[in-house]
């Protein structure tokens, strides 16, 4: 993997095991510094990634760093190995102790810098291909209470406190199994999962082996409160930890935000495809074009004959992250026919093409069930919309359809 810069690797005067590591993987150059150049150094160097050896820095020390790391462009990892808790948000924790990488920990640091590194390449690409400034798109403006979603499992005891701990920085959706969980990942965009309390070893160890064998999965960021794992599994963002909801968010919140980033990205990258029609943070179109190709549909319907119908998801306004979740499940399951936008009023309309109410309903359905099984801040704060549908008459536009989806919510709000 060609990278702009080396790895920067900061440590005290005594050499880290792991810049030998890094030697030995053959594919980075590394330059190495001390913890006074440190900030210099990022600048001098123009590194592609920082590993930084926090056994023995301060606070300080580690936030100046991070802070000198978030204001490059494109995107620059910093890994700190065994920090301290709590550190900042842009740094990515490593803990050297965990074995359950094939080679052990020194390889999953090599793993876990190109999962780092890929992020960056795809960031590089955005900025090399966006029509506007690259300064509007930084891992510092995703902010996961908005942008993120963790699919929680477990049971017993630890899970509520680590459902409201997670809640209160990032949308969770909750799974007491881990064939719901297996739904999830199937249907839902997940930017990190946490594994609770309540499985055998065995059952943690089959799930772990299906995400490293779908490459959907492999480089989820993947927090697990078991400590009994033996097998290896080639999963970079793989950490375990214990339950404590303190302990785990710490671990958990920077991977999370670095794939969230990376999914924003992904997203950008198909709407510059799209002629900036596309909506980077839904997935869905832009309203405008949405208003243009809903005045298409409604004239091509009427002039070759068929069905139309659209549906109005209405969220709860007083948690607007609910229709920025609702929104990215419909344009991932939505058919291919199918088109939709989110509207000022924090609602998404989606018109399904060649169908008629009856099956409308149905689909909608199905789409508001999805949405259910999402929190926000609190456990009872829920994603699921109220849902209107409406169908094409003979001499409508789409302005009488709108209006008459309109009538049809404040009818079933009143």
């Amino acid at each position: 993997m060609s990278q702009q810069g080396p790895i920067l690797v900061v440590s005290t005067a005594r050499r880290p095991s792991f810049a030998a590591t890094l030697d030995l993987a053959k594919l980075f150059p590394v330059v190495e510094t001390e913890w006074a150049d440190a900030v210099r150094a990022v600048e001098q160097v123009q590194p592609a990634a920082v590993l930084a050896d926090t056994s023995d820095t301060d606070a300080a020390g580690l936030a100046e760093l991070a802070a000198r790391a978030a204001a490059r462009q494109p995107y620059l990892p910093l890994i700190a190995v065994d920090p301290r808790l709590p550190h900042p948000d842009n740094v990515i924790p490593f803990f050297q102790t965990q074995t359950s990488h094939p080679q052990g920990g020194s390889d999953r640091l090599v793993a876990r810098l190109r999962a780092a590194l890929r992020v960056r390449s795809l960031h590089a690409t955005v900025m090399r291909r966006r029509l506007v400034p690259a300064t509007s798109m930084a891992l510092s403006h995703i902010d996961p209470a908005r942008d993120a979603t963790v699919l929680l499992i477990g049971r017993g005891g630890a899970y509520p406190t680590l459902s409201v701990a997670l809640g209160e920085r990032t949308g969770v959706v909750g799974a007491l199994s881990i064939e719901a969980a297996a739904k999830h990942l199937n249907v839902r965009d997940i930017d990190g999962i946490v594994l609770g309390e309540g499985f055998s070893p065995r059952v943690v160890d089959a799930f772990l082996t299906v995400l490293t064998e779908d490459a959907r999965f492999r480089n989820l960021p993947v927090v697990v409160t078991a400590n009994n794992l033996a097998p290896a599994y080639d999963l970079p963002n793989l950490e375990i930890v214990s339950d404590d909801a303190t302990l785990v968010v710490a671990a958990a919140l920077p991977l999370i935000r670095q794939h969230a980033f990376e999914a924003h990205l992904s997203r950008t990258l198909k709407a510059i495809d799209a002629d900036g029609l596309i909506d980077a943070r839904t997935g869905l179109l832009t309203r405008e074009a949405f208003e243009r190709d809903f005045a298409s549909a409604i004239y091509q319907t009427q002039q070759r004959g068929g069905g139309l119908s659209v549906a109005r998801f209405a969220f709860d306004p007083e948690h607007p992250r609910a229709q920025f979740d609702g929104a990215r499940i419909i344009s991932r399951l939505m058919r291919q026919m199918d088109f939709g936008a989110a509207q000022q009023d924090g609602s998404v309309v989606v018109v399904f093409a060649e169908t008629d109410l009856k099956t409308a309903h149905t689909i909608a359905r199905r789409l508001s069930s999805v949405m259910r099984h999402t929190s926000h801040g609190t456990r009872d704060a829920r994603s699921e919309p109220a849902v209107t549908v409406a169908t094409l008459l003979p001499n409508d536009s789409a302005k009488s359809l709108r209006s008459r989806l309109q009538e049809e919510a404040h009818r079933a709000a009143s």
